[in-house]
């Protein structure tokens, strides 16, 4: 396999890229780079080559090199277009067409060309997009940052500043052109990418980055780090409170800045250390890097936080892990404030090394605290809120530790070799994908958390027994959205569904003739919007006692979520039924409750699939283990409840009819398929 990436943007080279030289010049470079070097590794990648532009600057002659090798199988081609000169991202849009140019005239040259485009950033995708129609070589895309989202943070309108509007323009048609969207977080793949007209969830998928965490852990202390940082300060040895990040609007740093002016006590109880960027004179920066460093120094006067806070000038791409460090051996915490972060590289460096986190709400940190348990969310545009939480963190050295060893975790949850074996696989699938069972003999629908993955060995006995089945349609219906639903499948090698009922039952998806996309099921969004008000059953429960709402991306257009126990369950049916607020309450493992349109459940979506199929009741198999399945096994005929059941399921009254599987997890729904087909034989 042969793949292209195209990058424009920043002072792309193989090694010793600056970090913070230019404000594109971040970490879609990190990513990019060491995305190729672990694709590398993979054998049946023949050759991979990263496409972006020549040009002329006093930032170093590295860049006017037309090509450059990184390893055996990764090159560097820089082509030159119409502007001579280093450009920032928002007069890129000028080079796509002479850009395209050279890149088709390039690929021509070659003895065989892509099998795939990777398009990184939107003028890149527009490249891309000119590649494909005139060669016809799929392309597929990675915002890494999106306009729209920048609007939205900066408080500006996206129409107000012309450039602004031309990049969102293109990410548009970059979501409507690409074969496949690969984004980093749920955040990114369901809030960020929802605000385009051209969204399509079902050509999007979450492969969360790899890190190459290893230098970071157990990372030492450099006299030399620690004397440039120490100089600043009059007591050095307190915790330190680290931020890592490019001198740039989106990194919100005043915010930090003023969290820690305005809190005594957190004055009181650390130190600040901005490392931001690498800079000379100020009037030398690119961008709006200066101004945004001369906002913070004018924070520290007005503050007058001088001896409290370190801001140092320059620092080496070699020197992160030592600043992670610094900060570790005084019982510091790492700060990412950032107004949105599509992902969040350090967050997982500061892991690694020993740093418990307080990150910003707004993107991929939600995945990796999720993930990791590793630190606290907060609202980056709230400074009270981020002194709080930082202060609580150096307050409860229990919390404290439990964040450190959350942070020891990353390393296997963010893994590039698992990222490249996900990646490889789709864009494989792109040209060979099995297409879906046009018409099914039968189907299957398993719940997927404990009932489809959860053992290894009762997946690979999956696996081989799917591949026999002639016939039979595979799907699942879960209480994850699609984007969780399909993280989880496609890391466990899972089959992949034919249908995709998600949301406990509130949305449908429907595998794609290319065996790769999904599509959204429209008549069944429609029906169960019918009689659903949800912004008046969300009132009604606002002030509920013991009703605590669960995360922002666990919140649908189609479900809300809490926590509660079957008591918080009683009182919400008390209070929508006085409200006159028609829902279904689906309640599992005692405190996990979902309110749903009051025709959403996974056993009515089940039964939408089976009248789409033609089928009848009898050539239909669910099978699950907990209480969110019980909908769709009191509605099916042939229920299998694995044995690894919770919530008393095998005792439910409604459940009788139910065939309880000796073997847990993936093993029992073979068996319980297997008992059906015999009884079914017999009655024939």
């Amino acid at each position: 396999m042969f793949v292209l990436h195209v990058a424009l943007q920043g002072c792309l080279r193989g090694d010793g890229v600056a970090y913070g030289l230019t404000a594109d010049t971040g970490g879609h470079i990190r990513y990019l780079l060491d995305l190729v070097r672990s694709c590398a590794q993979d054998a049946t990648v023949d050759r991979i080559v990263v496409a972006t532009r020549l040009f002329d600057s006093t930032l170093g002659d590295a860049y006017a090199v037309p090509e450059e090798a990184v390893s055996g199988k990764v090159t560097i081609v820089r082509l030159a277009s119409a502007s001579p000169g280093y450009l920032p991202k928002e007069d890129l849009h000028a080079e796509v067409a002479s850009f395209a140019d050279g890149l088709v005239s390039w690929i021509a040259a070659q003895p065989t060309a892509p099998d795939v485009i990777h398009a990184h950033y939107a003028d890149a995708a527009a490249v891309a997009a000119r590649v494909e129609d005139r060669l016809g070589i799929p392309f597929v895309f990675t915002a890494h940052s999106l306009g729209r989202v920048k609007a939205a943070a900066m408080g500006h309108r996206a129409d107000a500043d012309p450039r602004l509007a031309h990049r969102i323009a293109a990410e548009e048609t970059a979501l409507a052109r690409a074969a496949l969207v690969v984004a980093s977080s749920r955040d990114e793949a369901e809030v960020q990418y929802a605000a385009y007209a051209a969204y399509d969830p079902g050509r999007i998928r979450v492969v969360p980055p790899g890190s190459d965490l290893a230098r970071f852990q157990g990372a030492q202390p450099c006299p030399r780090v620690d004397a440039t940082i120490d100089r600043f300060l009059r007591a050095p040895l307190r915790p330190a409170l680290l931020a890592l990040a490019r001198p740039v609007a989106r990194k919100n740093l005043a915010a930090l800045v003023t969290a820690y002016g305005e809190s005594p006590d957190l004055q009181a109880r650390a130190n600040l250390v901005l490392v931001a960027g690498t800079r000379g004179d100020l009037d030398d920066l690119d961008g709006g890097m200066a101004g945004t460093m001369r906002e913070l120094l004018a924070l520290i006067d007005r503050y007058d936080l001088y001896g409290r806070v370190a801001y140092p000038k320059t620092h080496r791409p070699e020197d992160v892990p030592a600043l992670y460090a610094y900060a570790r051996v005084r019982g510091g915490v790492f700060v990412n404030p950032a107004l949105n972060e599509p992902f969040g590289l350090t967050l997982l460096e500061a892991s690694a090394a020993g740093l418990p986190l307080v990150a910003t709400d707004s993107g991929g940190p939600n995945d990796i605290v999720e993930t990791c348990g590793n630190g606290l969310l907060v609202d980056p545009r709230d400074p009270g809120a981020i002194a709080r939480a930082c202060l609580r963190i150096l307050d409860e050295p229990g919390l404290r530790d439990r964040f450190v060893a959350g942070g020891a975790r990353a390393a296997a949850a963010y893994d590039w070799d698992r990222h490249a074996a996900r990646y490889h696989a789709l864009l494989r699938a792109l040209g060979s994908a099995e297409p879906p069972l046009r018409d099914p003999r039968q189907l299957l629908i398993c719940d997927i958390d404990n009932t489809l993955v959860g053992c290894d060995a009762g997946l690979s006995a999956f696996r081989r027994w799917r591949s026999e089945q002639e016939g039979l349609a595979f799907g699942v219906a879960t209480g994850r959205s699609f984007h969780s639903a399909m993280a989880i499948l496609e890391q466990q090698a899972s089959p992949r569904p034919q249908v995709m009922i998600t949301s406990v039952g509130s949305e449908i998806y429907h595998l794609d003739p290319n065996g790769v996309s999904y599509s959204v099921d429209r008549p069944w969004r429609e029906a169960v919007s019918r009689g659903w008000d949800r912004t008046a059953v969300r009132a009604a429960l606002s002030d509920l006692p013991d009703l605590v709402a669960q995360g922002p991306l666990e919140q649908r257009t189609h479900k809300l979520s809490y926590f509660g126990d079957a008591d918080t369950v009683r009182r919400v049916r008390t209070r929508l039924d006085a409200a006159g607020l028609p829902a279904s309450l689906i309640h599992s493992h005692g405190r996990y409750l979902d309110v749903l349109p009051p025709l959403a459940s996974k056993g009515t979506a089940v039964d939408h699939v089976r009248t789409l199929y033609g089928l009848g009741e009898g050539n239909v198999f669910v099978a699950g283990d907990s209480g969110n399945d019980v909908e769709m096994l009191r509605a099916g005929r042939q229920a299998i409840i694995v044995a690894n059941f919770s919530d008393d399921l095998a005792s439910h009254a409604a459940l009788g009819h139910s065939y309880v599987a000796r073997a847990s997890h993936a093993r029992g729904v073979i068996e319980g398929v297997a008992h059906f087909r015999k009884t079914l034989a017999h009655v024939a």
